[in-house]
């Protein structure tokens, strides 16, 4: 091979970005421009009968903006090769600590960024924005007390934290009053009672959950396949929801005491968690190029529920949804608490089974799809 300044070497790992991110990547060609000759790995024959590692393959297929350029032909670790690509040195990093820090940071700015986006804008129904909502803070997916929860219906985005909106009082006015004095005293009761359940709103216990970064990755993972790269997750999943709970049961089931109040109320959270998710999922689960497979598999599977037919990468969208809908319920501390307890090891119990659970391939989509989903 031709004596290059290139760092890196034919089959190595690098970072390679597409987009605003990083990914893994394999260096299968390097192309150099002082001799316009690119090299490829060699075959085990070749090297074996005492050739090189590396072998010289053609060149046609590199851009020709990067012809006087050091190029590498890239293959996203965990992508189809239809994204393999040729990219220059401003796309690509070493293999080392340092970038893959660069990686992670990243990754943290954009679920930053989103979440910036998501306060940016107003909720609204199915399908009405790009801004995924499971984009919570950092370290945690919270909704703080005294807030609205409107629910966006058709992103991974949380609702936006907001006064809650005062609710119209609706009590024993009846027909018109007789006097000024008898309307005047309807109208402060409502106003009296409005003013109790915003302050009794309030009261309620803040809702946190503590999401692992890995998963946190996965969700950056899962907005960009669907919203930038277009890909779906192809349904009906396997494992789906039922499965995977099915599977939490019997991992953490057998820890849990016989008739303890531990094991009931672990028992009641995989049953509520079943149908928080088939009522979620149409509604403030998708994105919106995903809506029209919603409709698709609605037709064909309507014998099914949500959960029978989706998997962990919309279970896990729910859990960034899942501190917004408890906070509407009338749970007290305690039960908060150990509610808490038991969605954060179902989270690390996803982590120990990611690589299990979750797609390492979306599924690409036909210019048709494509074409009906902008409908949405």
């Amino acid at each position: 091979m031709s004596t290059s300044t290139t760092p890196y070497t034919v089959g190595g790992r690098c970072l390679a970005y597409h987009g605003p991110l990083l990914y893994e990547a394999k260096v299968v060609k390097i192309y150099d421009p002082t001799v316009k000759k690119a090299w490829a790995k060699a075959q085990a024959s070749e090297v074996a009968n005492g050739g090189s590692s590396t072998k010289e393959v053609s060149a046609k297929d590199v851009p020709a903006e990067l012809e006087d350029e050091n190029a590498y032909f890239v293959h996203y670790k965990g992508w189809k090769s239809t994204w393999d690509e040729w990219v220059d040195d401003s796309r690509v990093l070493m293999w080392n600590e340092e970038n893959i820090r660069t990686q992670k940071q990243l990754k943290q700015k954009a679920l930053e960024a989103m979440n910036r986006s998501r306060n940016a804008k107003t909720p609204g129904g199915p399908g009405s924005g790009d801004v995924p909502q499971p984009r919570q803070s950092a370290t945690t997916t919270s909704t703080p007390t005294g807030t609205k929860r409107k629910q966006d219906k058709a992103r991974r985005d949380s609702s936006t934290p907001q006064h809650p909106r005062k609710r119209r009082h609706t009590g024993n006015s009846g027909a018109a009053s007789s006097t000024t004095n008898s309307a005047t005293a309807n109208t402060t009761g409502g106003n009296d009672m409005d003013i109790e359940r915003e302050a009794d709103f309030i009261k309620r216990p803040e809702i946190s959950l503590v999401v692992p970064d890995v998963l946190k990755a996965q969700l950056v993972d899962d907005w960009e396949y669907v919203t930038k790269e277009h890909q779906l997750v192809p349904v009906p999943r396997s494992p789906n929801v039922v499965d995977i709970l099915k599977m939490y049961r019997e991992y953490a089931g057998p820890k849990k005491r016989q008739g303890s109040a531990d094991a009931d109320i672990f028992d009641e959270v995989i049953s509520g968690l079943k149908l928080y998710f088939d009522r979620s999922l149409g509604n403030i689960l998708l994105y919106r190029f995903e809506r029209q497979q919603y409709l698709e598999i609605r037709k064909s599977q309507s014998d099914k529920s949500m959960s029978e037919i989706y998997g962990a990468e919309h279970l896990l969208r729910l859990f960034v949804s899942l501190p917004g809908l408890i906070a509407q319920t009338n749970m007290d501390e305690q039960g908060i608490t150990h509610l808490k307890e038991h969605l954060e090891d179902l989270l690390r119990f996803l982590v120990k089974k990611q690589s299990e659970l979750f797609l390492k391939e979306y599924q690409h989509t036909s210019p048709v799809y494509e074409s009906m989903a902008k409908g949405y």
